[in-house]
C-alpha cells in the first residue's frame, strides 16, 4: 500500500521536508554576495596626476604630449606595427583608432593624487591644493573635458592621521560641488595602502557621513581600495563577506606594484609589474572577489622616456606594452598610467588585443548559436560561450 506524507498544512511531504527551510536565506545571502549584474563599462586605464600639477587643462596637456609623440616617431601604420610587433592587418586600424582617441578622450579614468605621487606637506599647503584641485575639476566639467571617470587618491589610514584623509575628500567635495553646483558623476575616491580590514568599514562610514553632510544621494561615494601589501591580500583570502560588509561602496581593488613588491622585500630591480609575486597577488584578487561585482584594476610602470630621442622613447613604449600585454593576459583589463607616453602604448596593445580574436570570438558564438562546429574543430562549453560573449562585449566598449 502507498503512503502519502502530508505535511504541517495537509500538503503532500516528502523526505526532504524541513531540510530546505533555510535555503531562502542562504539564497538572499548568495545575491548578496554575488551580485548578477550586466557587465558595466569600464575604463582601460586610470591615469594619476600629484595634485599639485592638476589644473583645468591638464586633459589637453597630456592629448597634446601624446600626439606630438605619435605624430613625431610613429606617424604611419607600418611604424607602428614594427615598434609593437602587430600583425601587418592590424596596422593601419590600430594606428587610427589610436589616432582618433588621442584626440577625442585621451583620458578615460583621472586620478589626483594626495598620497605618494604628491608625498608629504604642510596642512596647509595640502588644502591650498584641496581647493585648486576642485576648481581644476568644476572648470573642466563645465568645459566638458572631465573625464568619464574621475576623482582622488587620499592618503592612507595607515600613516596614522585619518582626519587628514578626510579633511581633504571632505574639502575636495565641498569645493567642486560649491563650483559645479553638483557633484559629476563618474567620480570614485581611491583609498590606498589597507592593512587593517577595520580601516575599508570606517572609510566607508566616512563615505556615508559626507554623503549625508553635501546632502547626496545615498550610495553616490563609492571608493576603491588598494592591494598594496601582503597584509591586503591575506585580509582577501579570508573575509569572504568583506565586500557586503562595506554597503555597496567598494567599487574596486586596485593592484599597487612597488609597495607590494618592496613589502616583500624584492630587490630594487624584480619590483616589477611581471614579476611571479604579483601575478599570485592578482590571482587572489580575482579569486576573492570574482562575482561581487567589483572591478579590478592592474598597476603602473613608474616609468618616462630617458631623452626625447627616438631609442629612448621606442624602448619606454616597448616595456610598457610588454606590462599591459601581460595585464590583459591575466585578465586585467585596466591598469595606472603615469606619464602622456604612455597614452599611445596603452591604446595601441588594447585595440590589438581586442582585434587580434575578434571575428574568431564571434565566429565560435555564432558556431554555438547555430550548433555547429567552431572553425579549427573547436567545441566550445557553455562556460566557455559565457566568457566569448563577455570578451566581445568588452572589446565594444574599448573599441568604441
Amino acid at each position: 500500500m502507498e503512503t502519502t506524507l502530508t505535511g504541517p498544512d495537509g500538503s503532500p511531504a516528502g523526505p526532504l521536508d524541513g531540510l530546505l527551510d533555510g535555503f531562502a536565506g542562504t539564497y538572499d545571502e548568495q545575491l548578496a554576495r554575488f551580485p548578477v549584474r550586466e557587465p558595466a563599462w569600464q575604463p582601460v586605464h586610470t591615469v594619476y596626476v600629484p595634485a599639485d600639477r592638476v589644473t583645468a587643462d591638464i586633459v589637453q596637456q597630456w592629448r597634446h604630449a601624446a600626439t606630438d609623440l605619435l605624430h613625431r616617431l610613429l606617424f604611419t601604420p607600418a611604424e607602428l606595427a614594427a615598434l609593437f610587433g602587430l600583425d601587418p592587418d592590424l596596422a593601419q586600424p590600430v594606428h587610427d583608432r589610436v589616432r582618433r582617441k588621442l584626440h577625442a578622450e585621451p583620458i578615460e579614468d583621472l586620478r589626483i593624487d594626495f598620497e605618494d605621487g604628491y608625498g608629504p606637506r604642510s596642512s596647509e599647503e595640502e588644502d591650498r591644493h584641496t581647493e585648486s584641485a576642485a576648481a581644476a575639476v568644476a572648470a573642466m566639467h563645465a568645459a566638458g573635458t572631465l573625464p568619464r571617470r574621475w576623482g582622488l587618491r587620499v592618503k592612507s589610514f595607515a600613516d596614522g592621521d585619518p582626519r587628514r584623509s578626510v579633511r581633504t575628500l571632505d574639502g575636495f567635495l565641498t569645493g567642486v560641488v560649491r563650483r559645479a553646483g553638483e557633484l559629476p558623476a563618474g567620480f570614485t575616491v581611491t583609498f590606498p595602502k589597507v592593512l587593517m580590514e577595520d580601516y575599508l568599514r570606517q572609510f566607508a562610514g566616512c563615505l556615508e557621513a559626507l554623503e549625508r553632510a553635501s546632502r547626496l544621494p545615498t550610495g553616490t561615494l563609492r571608493f576603491e581600495m588598494q592591494v598594496e601589501a601582503p597584509q591586503t591580500v591575506l585580509m582577501l583570502q579570508r573575509s569572504a563577506g568583506l565586500v557586503p560588509s562595506l554597503g555597496g561602496r567598494l567599487a574596486a581593488a586596485h593592484f599597487g606594484v612597488f609597495d607590494y613588491t618592496a613589502s616583500l622585500g624584492l630587490p630594487p630591480d624584480e619590483q616589477r609589474l611581471d614579476h611571479p609575486a604579483c601575478d599570485h597577488a592578482r590571482h587572489v584578487m580575482q579569486t576573492a572577489l570574482s562575482g561581487t561585482g567589483v572591478e579590478l584594476s592592474d598597476g603602473s610602470l613608474a616609468a618616462a622616456p630617458a631623452s626625447d630621442a627616438a631609442a629612448d622613447v621606442h624602448a619606454l613604449l616597448r616595456r610598457h606594452s610588454a606590462l599591459v600585454s601581460h595585464s590583459l593576459a591575466h585578465g586585467f583589463y585596466q591598469g595606472w598610467d603615469m606619464h602622456p607616453s604612455h597614452l599611445v602604448s596603452r591604446f595601441t596593445t588594447v585595440y590589438a588585443f581586442h582585434l587580434a580574436c575578434y571575428e574568431k570570438y564571434a565566429d565560435r558564438v555564432r558556431a554555438w548559436q547555430e550548433r555547429r562546429t567552431a572553425a579549427g574543430g573547436v567545441l566550445d562549453e557553455p562556460a566557455t560561450i559565457k566568457t566569448l560573449v563577455a570578451a566581445l562585449a568588452r572589446a565594444d566598449r574599448a573599441l568604441c
